[in-house]
């Protein structure tokens, strides 16, 4: 495979020579790390990667190709959590150019190439990743032909590129779930699908008050929570109503600044599908998926609040819970997409909170 000679430059100005796989064309973002083994084509489709190169540390990259890219009766695309590439640009060390899985449908250069999204391999991802690790998360650039400027997502509105522009209904179950979309992964609404659920799904911005509902939902997304003011503002609102509420990843994030929590920004963040975390006042552990830059910062619990989980790794909060309100939201992913679904169970504890609260 003889493809054109590329490089990937970070702000501290190291400079890595690699070749191209995919769209042919300079971009720029937060250079990133995830260090799961499989599940690429729904990393590359997870709207909370926008603005950002993302670097797997796996070696071996495309070697089962990607799945055919088909739509369920609910019109969410089947292996995919989204309906397009979100990441800036993909870092690998070696390209399957032999790819082959019985589900195959084309190899990851053709995905990338129909998204026009940039893709570098060759480079040492363990190297770079010890570097993003040790002195934190930098931006970066892919250069082929253009240069181009470095570019930082922290500072933009990406969830307004993420989120739909209208109200969207899924199903016809027994219990009504608002939907707030900051960057929703298809699985989240395929696991609300599966127990009974109406899903209505509205834009980030989406002034939700006077609509009816039984849980209100807030999603994962991209960037940095203190950005989107008008969803902490809308969601703050609604803490006064007696309705569950249940928040993942970003939502979990927006949920803590509405109720007063303040967040910060991880060094290097967590990106994998085997982050260990631990349930308050208990000795038992889960493994998650995770893919997040931003916690909670547990120093000053508001009262009421409680802190339900942490990481085992580095003592982070990864979960809120208020029971008088019937409040909760973890940073993690229960719904995972990939990676394990030993926490999938608190999707039945929200509806557990939305059946009782109906009884009452």
């Amino acid at each position: 495979m003889i493809n054109k000679k590329a490089q990937l430059i970070l702000e501290d100005g190291s400079i890595y020579e690699a070749y191209s796989f995919g769209y042919e064309k300079s971009s720029a973002g937060e250079i990133v790390f995830n260090t799961s083994m499989t599940g690429y084509n729904e990393s590359l489709t997870d709207p909370s990667y926008k603005g950002q190169i993302l670097v797997c540390t796996y070696p071996l990259i495309g070697n089962y190709g990607i799945p055919p890219i088909t739509s369920n009766k609910k019109k969410l695309k089947i292996f995919f959590e989204s309906n397009n590439i979100n990441v800036s640009g993909l870092i690998i060390s070696s390209y399957s150019e032999n790819a082959f899985h019985w589900n195959m449908y084309k190899k990851l250069s053709y995905f990338l190439k129909i998204n026009k999204t940039v893709g570098l391999y060759s480079i040492d991802t363990r190297s770079l990743t010890k570097k993003l690790r040790d002195k934190g998360t930098m931006l970066g650039k892919i250069i082929i032909s253009d240069n181009v400027k470095f570019y930082n997502p922290d500072k933009y509105n990406l969830v307004y590129k993420v989120s739909i522009r209208k109200k969207k209904i899924y199903g016809n179950g027994k219990y009504k779930i608002l939907l707030i979309d900051c960057g929703v992964k298809n699985n989240i609404i395929r696991c609300f699908l599966e127990r009974n659920c109406t899903v209505i799904r509205v834009p980030w911005n989406y002034n939700f008050l006077n609509e009816e509902y039984d849980g209100l939902f807030i999603s994962n997304g991209p960037g940095n929570p203190k950005e989107y003011k008008t969803t902490i503002n809308n969601i703050s609102k609604v803490l006064i109503c007696n309705k569950p509420i249940f928040g993942i990843c970003l939502g979990n994030q927006l949920l803590g600044l509405a109720a007063g929590f303040d967040t910060h920004k991880l060094k290097y963040g967590h990106r994998s599908n085997n982050q260990p975390v631990i349930l308050s006042g208990t000795n038992r552990c889960f493994i998650t998926s995770q893919n997040h830059g931003y916690v909670i910062d547990s120093n000053k619990i508001p009262n009421g609040w409680k802190i339900l989980f942490k990481n085992l790794n580095d003592n982070t909060c990864e979960g809120l819970i208020n029971f008088e309100k019937s409040f909760i939201s973890v940073q993690f992913h229960p719904e995972a997409s990939s990676g394990p679904t030993d926490t999938q169970f608190l999707f039945d504890v929200f509806l557990k909170f939305i059946k009782c609260k109906k009884k009452k």
